[in-house]
Parts: C-alpha cells; sequence; structure tokens
C-alpha cells in the first residue's frame, strides 16, 4: 500500500514506509538508520526483533517530523517542556493550539486567570444515566501547574487575539465510557503496573483530588516494568522521578527545539513500542488518538486554518502514533460515540503538587523541585514565559522588566524560517528537518560545574530549619552534607549534585535515630526545595453556591478564602443580623467535611434560639469540598434539602432515617413543608418495616419532635399523629415475635415498650385501644433472662404484676443457685427496662444492690463490664436516672452511713402482718376511739354507714374493725410507739 506523503499509519519493519512516500528520496534519519541496523546485528548476531524495534523508533520520529501540522510532543509538569513550549510558541506564533485535553472542559480554561496556581479542572455528576449507580459520583480532574507545557499553550492562546484553542481529547463522559473498571486500575495510576517507589506524602494537600480520576497531558513512563527497573538500577537512582530530572529533564533544558522534540518522540516511540499488549489499554489509547486526530481535522476544515500555522500539543506517547487515522491526511475514520444523558458539571478546584503527586503515582517532592527547576531555567535562559494577564499570585511586572528585550531563539544552522513555516523550524521553508538526533544520541553527558554557592546555601538553610524542628544540628552538620551531597554525586557518575543527592545526603547526616518533630528531615528538604505548593480558586471563578456562602459570612469580617483556621466570634444578642451566619455555618457543618466549620461554643437543637456561638472555620482549606457542593445547587439550603430527600427515599432508607430527615429538614431549614413530606414518607417507611432494628432511634427521634411541636405549634402535625396511632398498632403486632427473636437485642424491645407506654395517651387519644398492648404481652413468652425482666416490668407498668410479687420473683431467683449465675442478665433486663418504665428507678437500684450485697465475686464482677456499657449504651436517658434515684436513696454524708438502714430492709418488719391478719381486729379498737373524726372520715369515704354505740365505751365506727381487720392492724403497727 502507498502510502501519501502527508502521513499514514507507520510499520515497524526495516523498510522505512517514510523513504517510500518520499519517492524515493533518502530520509534524513538513513544515517541512524544505518548505525542501529549495525548495532542490532552485533547485538543479537542478525536481523531479529530488536532491529525491527530500533528501527521502527526512527521511523516513528521520521513520520511525525513531516507531518504538516507541527506535533509538539510534552511530558506533564516538565519543566523541560514548559521552557521549549514558551520558547516555541514566541518563534512560531500559531493561529491555533491544539491541546490534548478533555474537550467538555474549555469554558473553564478563562477563569484561570481568577486563581492561584495549582488548580485543577474539574468535570463532577452526581446523578448518573448511562452508569452503574456504584460509580456515582463521577469526577475527572486536570491539574494544571505553572511549570508545564500546557498552561505555557493555554496562555498564549487566550491572550492573543485571533489564536484559537481547541480541546481534542475524549469528552469526561467518554472518559467512563471507556473505562472498564478493572480491579488493577483502581487507585493511584501506576503505568505499566510499577507502584510508585515512594509512598504519596500522608497529608491533607494530597487529598485535594479526592477519588477523582486524573486526567494528564502527556503520561510518559515505561509501562514495561522490566524496562523501567532496567533504567532505574543503571542510572543509580532510586525512582523514575528522578531518573527523569537526571537524564532527561537536565539535557533537554539547555537543547534547541529541533533536538528537543525529536528526542521527546524518540523516548515516546521507546516507550510505546516497549509497553505489554494490555489489549483494554491499547484499545482506549487507540481511540483517544483517533478521537483527537478527528477533532483535528474538523476544526481545520470548518475554519480552512493551514495545518503549517497550528500547533499540536499531546504527551510524546500519542505523538507517535500509528493508527490510520494519523495525520491531517490520515487514511481511516472514526465515528465518535454519543455521549450519555448523564448532567455533567464543571468547576476548578484547588490543587497542590502533593495532591498530583498522589494522583499520578510521582516520587514525594518531585514536582516541587520541577516547580524550582522552571524557576532556574527562566533565570539561566532568559526566556519570558507566558502567563495569563491578571493570574493571581503572580509577581507583577516592574517597568524596567518590561523595556527588557525577549530571550532571542536559539541560533541554527540554517535561518529561521518565518511565522507559519512547516514542522522543523530550523531549516527553510518548504524542507524536511535537519537530524538533530543523532547528534544528541551520540554527545557525551554535559558535565557541570559544581556550583559551590548553591551548595552551601542548602547546606545552610536545611540545618537552620532542622534546628526549628527540634534536631541538634550544627554547622558541623552543613559541613557535613556538603561534602557529602558531592561524594553521593560522584558514587553516582555526576559532577554536579541534583537535589535528590542533597536530599539522601541531609537524611544521612542529620537525621540520627529519631525525629523530634512532626517532619522528618526528608519532609524538610522538600519544604526548603519550594514546599508544597497549594492553589487557590479566586472568588470570580467560584461558583453562585460558594460565591453566595462568602457573602452570607461577609459580616464576620474574617478572610475565609485563605487557608488555616479563623476563630469568629457570634454574639447574637448583641448583633442579631449575625443569626443569619449562624445558620449557613450550621448548614455548612452539616454538609462539608468535619474540620470546614467547626463550633467551639454553642449547639442548635430543636426550639432553642441562639444566643452566642463561636466557630473554627477552615473554608479556604476545604475549599474543594465547598465548589463540589456548588455542582449539586445554587444555595446550601437546596443542596441540604436535595441531600435530605435523597435519604429519605434510598431504597434501604428505614423509619429512622426518614425520622431524622424530618429533624434536620426543621432544625436547618425551618422548613414546615419539607418536614411534612418527609413525616409522611416516615410514615410509609414505618408500615412497611418487619423488623425493629430502628426501634432506638425511632423513639429517641419522635420523643424530641413531640416536644418541639407541643411547645411551637398550637395542634400536632398531621402526620406526627399519623405515626403514632400506626407505630402503636405496629410495635404492639411485632412485640411478641421480637420477644422471642433471637436477632432482636434487649435495647430493641426496651425502646418498643418505651413507645407503647410513652406514646400510650396520645395513642388512645387517637383512638387506639389498650387491648392491644395487653394482649401483646401476654401473648409474650420469652426464653432469654433479660428479655423475661423486662417483660416483668411490663406487666408491673400495665398493672397485672405488683411490686411485691416483682421483688418477690427476685428473691426467688436469688434463693435459687442454678439460677444466681444468670441473675446479672436478669439485672440487665432491669436496666433496660429503664426505657419504658422510669417509675422502677427505685426498684433497679434496690435490685443491684442486693446483687452486689449477695453475688458471689466470680459472678458478679464478669458482669459489672456488661453493666457499664449497658448505661452507656443507654446515654443520656439510664444513667442519670439511676444517679438520681440512689442519690434519693443513699445517705449524702459519710457520718450518716454507719445508722444508715437501706429503705428495702426497714420495710422486712410488715411481714409478721399475716399473723395479726389472723385476729379479731379488737387491738384497733381503742386507736379508732381515741380518733372519732378521722375514723367517720375513712367511712364516709369507703361508703360505709353506721352510728356510734353510746351503751359500748368504743364508738359506732368500731365496725370498722371487724369489716377491715387487716387496715386496723396495719394502723397499729405504723402508729406503734417503738
Amino acid at each position: 500500500m502507498n502510502v501519501p506523503a502527508t502521513g499514514g499509519p507507520a510499520a515497524a519493519t526495516a523498510t522505512s514506509p517514510v523513504t517510500a512516500a518520499s519517492g524515493g528520496r533518502e530520509g534524513i534519519f538513513e544515517p541512524l538508520r544505518a548505525q542501529l541496523r549495525e548495532a542490532a546485528e552485533a547485538f543479537a548476531g542478525g536481523p531479529d526483533a530488536l532491529e525491527g524495534i530500533l528501527l521502527g523508533i526512527v521511523d516513528d520520529v521520521d513520520r511525525a517530523l513531516r507531518e504538516p501540522l507541527e506535533i509538539f510532543p510534552v511530558c506533564h509538569h516538565s519543566p523541560a517542556s514548559a521552557l521549549a513550549m514558551a520558547r516555541r510558541l514566541r518563534e512560531k506564533q500559531p493561529k491555533a493550539v491544539y491541546l490534548e485535553l478533555c474537550e467538555d472542559m474549555a469554558p473553564l480554561l478563562t477563569e484561570l486567570r481568577n486563581c492561584r496556581l495549582p488548580v485543577a479542572v474539574q468535570s463532577f455528576a452526581t446523578e448518573t444515566d448511562g452508569f452503574p449507580a456504584e460509580w456515582s459520583p463521577l469526577s475527572v480532574v486536570a491539574p494544571i501547574t505553572e511549570a508545564s507545557a500546557e498552561y505555557q499553550a493555554i496562555a498564549y492562546a487566550l491572550d492573543t487575539p485571533g489564536v484559537d484553542l481547541v480541546l481534542v481529547d475524549r469528552s469526561s463522559d467518554h472518559v467512563f465510557q471507556w473505562d472498564a473498571r478493572r480491579a488493577e486500575t483502581a487507585g493511584a495510576r501506576a503505568p505499566g503496573g510499577a507502584e510508585a517507589p515512594d509512598a504519596p506524602p500522608a497529608e491533607e494537600e494530597a487529598a485535594l483530588h479526592g477519588d477523582a480520576v486524573g486526567v494528564e497531558i502527556g503520561d510518559l513512563r515505561p509501562r514495561f516494568a522490566e524496562l523501567e527497573e532496567h533504567l532505574l538500577r543503571h542510572g543509580k537512582v532510586r525512582h523514575w522521578s528522578e531518573w527523569w530530572h537526571q537524564y532527561v529533564e537536565l539535557p533537554l533544558g539547555d537543547s534547541d527545539h529541533d533536538s528537543y522534540r525529536q528526542a521527546m518522540l524518540l523516548i515516546g516511540s521507546l516507550f510505546r513500542r516497549l509497553a505489554p499488549g494490555d489489549p483494554h489499554r491499547v484499545r482506549v489509547d487507540e481511540d483517544r488518538e483517533r478521537y483527537m486526530w478527528t477533532r483535528i481535522r474538523e476544526h481545520l476544515a470548518a475554519t480552512g486554518l493551514d495545518p503549517a500555522d497550528c500547533l499540536y500539543v499531546c504527551g510524546a506517547f500519542h505523538a507517535v502514533s500509528r493508527v490510520e487515522e494519523f495525520g491531517v491526511h490520515g487514511s481511516g475514520t472514526f465515528e465518535i460515540g454519543p455521549r450519555t444523558a448523564t448532567t455533567w458539571q464543571h468547576g476548578l478546584i484547588p490543587s497542590s503538587h502533593a495532591a498530583i503527586e498522589a494522583q499520578f503515582g510521582l516520587a514525594a517532592g518531585s514536582v516541587s523541585i520541577a516547580a524550582t527547576v522552571w524557576a532556574k531555567n527562566l533565570r539561566r535562559t532568559r526566556v519570558e514565559p507566558y502567563r495569563l494577564a491578571g493570574q493571581a499570585g503572580g509577581k507583577k511586572k516592574t517597568k524596567k522588566a518590561a523595556r527588557k528585550p525577549a530571550a532571542a531563539p536559539v541560533p541554527a544552522p540554517a535561518p529561521a524560517p518565518e511565522a507559519g513555516a512547516g514542522p522543523g523550524a530550523a531549516s527553510a521553508a518548504g524542507e524536511p528537518p535537519s537530524d538533530r538526533l543523532t547528534g544528541f544520541l551520540r554527545q557525551p553527558p554535559v558535565l557541570d560545574r559544581l556550583d559551590e554557592a548553591e551548595l552551601l546555601g542548602w547546606s545552610v538553610e536545611i540545618v537552620r530549619a532542622a534546628r526549628r524542628n527540634g534536631y541538634l544540628a550544627s554547622t558541623a552538620d552543613a559541613i557535613a552534607v556538603f561534602e557529602t551531597s558531592i561524594l553521593l554525586a560522584g558514587m553516582r557518575d555526576r559532577a554536579r549534585p541534583t537535589p535528590y543527592d542533597f536530599q539522601d545526603a541531609a537524611v544521612t547526616c542529620i537525621e540520627k535515630d529519631s525525629v523530634p518533630g512532626r517532619r522528618d528531615v526528608r519532609r524538610l528538604v522538600e519544604i526548603m526545595m519550594g514546599g508544597d505548593r497549594t492553589g487557590q480558586v479566586g472568588y470570580d471563578a467560584l461558583p453562585p453556591l460558594a460565591r453566595d456562602v462568602h457573602d452570607r459570612l461577609a459580616p464576620l469580617e474574617l478572610k475565609l478564602e485563605q487557608r488555616g483556621v479563623r476563630r469568629a466570634l457570634l454574639d447574637i444578642a448583641a448583633r442579631p443580623e449575625l443569626e443569619q451566619c449562624s445558620d449557613v455555618l450550621w448548614i455548612l457543618r452539616y454538609l462539608m467535611p468535619k474540620g470546614a466549620a467547626r463550633p467551639i461554643m454553642g449547639e442548635r437543637k430543636l426550639g432553642e434560639r441562639p444566643i452566642q456561638e463561636s466557630w473554627d472555620l477552615a473554608l479556604g482549606t476545604h475549599q474543594r469540598a465547598l465548589i463540589e457542593l456548588g455542582y449539586e445547587g445554587v444555595s446550601i439550603e437546596q443542596v441540604l434539602e436535595q441531600r435530605l430527600r435523597r435519604a429519605a427515599y434510598a431504597p434501604r432508607a428505614d423509619a429512622a432515617t426518614v425520622l431524622g430527615a424530618v429533624e434536620d429538614a426543621t432544625l436547618y431549614l425551618r422548613s414546615r413543608r419539607l418536614a411534612d413530606e418527609l413525616g409522611t414518607r416516615a410514615l410509609e417507611v414505618l408500615s412497611a418495616e418487619r423488623s425493629v432494628d430502628g426501634a432506638p432511634e425511632v423513639l429517641r427521634r419522635i420523643r424530641r419532635l413531640l416536644a418541639y411541636y407541643r411547645t411551637s405549634e398550637p395542634v400536632l402535625p398531621q402526620w406526627i399523629e399519623s405515626f403514632v396511632r400506626a407505630g402503636y398498632a405496629h410495635y404492639c403486632t411485632l412485640l411478641p415475635t421480637a420477644f422471642t427473636d433471637d436477632d432482636a437485642t434487649v435495647r430493641q424491645v426496651a425502646a418498643m415498650l418505651g413507645f407503647l407506654f410513652s406514646m400510650e395517651s396520645l395513642a388512645l387519644s387517637l383512638g387506639c385501644d389498650r387491648t392491644q398492648l395487653e394482649l401483646a404481652v401476654a401473648q409474650s413468652h420469652p426464653e432469654n433472662p433479660s428479655k423475661t425482666a423486662l417483660l416483668w416490668a411490663a406487666q408491673t407498668q400495665l398493672g397485672e404484676l405488683s411490686r411485691a410479687d416483682l421483688g418477690a420473683r427476685c428473691e426467688e431467683l436469688l434463693g435459687n443457685p442454678l439460677v444466681v449465675p444468670a441473675y446479672p442478665h436478669y439485672l440487665s433486663g432491669f436496666l433496660h427496662a429503664l426505657e419504658p418504665a422510669p417509675g422502677l428507678a427505685d426498684f433497679v437500684v434496690e435490685a443491684v444492690s442486693h446483687a452486689f450485697g449477695r453475688l458471689p465475686d466470680e459472678v458478679l464482677l464478669p458482669w459489672l463490664p456488661v453493666l457499664i456499657t449497658t448505661l452507656r449504651a443507654g446515654g443520656t436517658e439510664l444513667a442519670p436516672l439511676l444517679i438520681r434515684e440512689a442519690g434519693r436513696i443513699f445517705p449524702g454524708r459519710l457520718a450518716e452511713l454507719d445508722e444508715w438502714v437501706p429503705p428495702w430492709q426497714a420495710r422486712t418488719e410488715p411481714a409478721a402482718l399475716p399473723a395479726a391478719r389472723r385476729g379479731d381486729g379488737r387491738r384497733g379498737a381503742a386507736l379508732l376511739a381515741a380518733h372519732p373524726a378521722t375514723c367517720d372520715a375513712v367511712a364516709d369515704l369507703l361508703g360505709c354507714e353506721g352510728t356510734w354505740e353510746t351503751t359500748d365505751p368504743a364508738p359506732a365506727g368500731a365496725a370498722l374493725v371487724h369489716r377491715h381487720p387487716d387496715t386496723a392492724a396495719a394502723l397499729e403497727a405504723l402508729l406503734a410507739p417503738s
């Protein structure tokens, strides 16, 4: 097949398709091909796969250079790529820039001027349509730093009139359409399955991107694990970031445009041809390349631009693509599939160097070192970088700097062509580029002379930082770090110590046995080299919700956009307008992560109004979370209402969850409409439940809501009356089953009884029948000791079991040696019984005291942890009730303890009353005769008629003594002198 001269699919064979495409004209890389062919024969002993790979790499480079549309290969966050891009843009001045970035992110790029870099362009979707529900929320981020080629291209295109910036990569929707969600691709990316040698920084800045899918421009790392291991071992470095810095960044930082371009194409082709044959990943890469070239050709056809006047910025891996659609005259056609119905929101979120490193599996501190190298390259080469007008966080240009001429282009063997010339700008227009690759590969490494002043400054500064962080470092340590850095560089065949050599030397010389402070020496070196720079999204670039929050919190007069914690003091009694700020802060506390808005003083309860509050606010630190709230609505009230509805109507929502949504709607939104709607939903969910798992939470929340509505409104809402009526019948129905069900805990059954007894008066007034409860208790036959005690308490509360009989049953249990080991379980049941029957508090105190006094230690001691956990689980209900009752019963002073007699022992004397009952009652006649008025009053109360007999010294009321002998005997025993 004849391949057009302007491009086409490349072949990985020894015969160059580029030579055939040029009509037999000898290619510019024929000498290099001959040398590689000889090298392959020498190493392999004859033609084999090695020769095909080496010659195929040269073919890839040659074909990319001959493409009419200039392809600019880059590596993400590479200072060398950024420097070459800035230099090339000033030389070429393209009319259109095609950038490898998700095409739906284009409208956000103009807002970069309102941000302080680094930031990340984000696509976010909370509700999915066309994707599995478990993927939600969907998030795609593309971090942008100042020391990156993509930012230089964006700044040039946006600030240069008449220049089109076209994003040509797949949309965020297609990112997830093509994502197979395989287990090995989950988490941070590590191309080729190679893990990042260094763990990501364990700081909050490393989590700025959350679990978003990272999109990087120029992913250039070996996907062949053995190749990466080979390069690291022979390069005498620890991780890939150090290898790239030493063997790519430094050599390309001083190279001309053609050398940089050809070398990057070579690296991209090498990594592409040596990548493992992962079918899914290869298909995704090739589809991305087809997608991008299709979008490029569409734009060229629509605008009529000359491809020579344009620039295509993409990763070096994609610059040497071999798909049929490659080039402006590619032979293949690619049909871009439609997007799903998912609604995507777009915005800018703050990023950081640590977040970028964690997202893409880079070594800790590598992005900070790259930023330092970028600044040094600018000072050394005097290249003027592009920067968006009004960019936040940048240095303002002085008049002197504005008059300084721009750096001249790097001199080339031939005169530089005019702007818009074809690729290979170092040669005359229309001629192919010269071979710079052979010379670049054959030249020895440049031995930079040692910059002693810079290294000495580093050594002094790290010692100063170490001393501030608790290390016992001295001037001798600074000298040792200086000398060790030079020694390590020499051992690694480097004349000039790199930041990584210096970091190893500092750790060796300063860090001894332990880390005295919060930061170790390695982290101190990273901070000294530039630190973890964190970006910030400006006010104008924030979504409407975030701007609204800042506007509503303006009365606090705090700089909430800055990172760090700000203390806010709200004297609402003196400044009533601050109550609106309080409402905003409580909603933010509900919606945002822990620490964004933390109350120090003050609380929000149903029916209460705030007086004074104190808050610790860190909205600047949690700016990403605030921005993502803006994707869900235009105000925090709308977002909160949506979340409450989502929680209430979730498939797994139970009655307790829906009641919690009702309470939150009333507490934070003060919305009666929403509370009524969610309350009706709670009634539906309760009626459909067949378990009692949420009974304790239902009881707690319905009690709070009832107390609120009874004090704040004249009548109860209709839904809450229906809820009480339905709940009474519902729990009466489930009560017998819950008593015998092993899955139902004692606390849950106690909560059911608590609902029935505490809501009984309201339920009866609404038409319920108490017989339902009596029948439910009568049908309950538990086997568990705790539930048995709970049933006895319920029978006592209903009046079916007297206190005396309940006490007798406990005495019987204590008197049975076979039951004594299980007696603590009965006590646990009585403790839980305080929920439905708080009037039994004195009896529970008596039962616990009996247990402590009579149970053996081998039974009592194992039960004490159960007692503590039971009281803790009861929260504020059980423990205060017991403590208050114990304080009433037990003496308050130590001196009274010796003479104190427990009330339950003082009541033992009436045990002789049955003998008195056997008498005729005449012993009480004298007492009645002494108090005739009292006797007449009691007779009238009991409905007894009669007169006093005058013939008998005893009054006529003495007839009561014969009619009620037990009462007379009890009165005599009670009033008898001791």
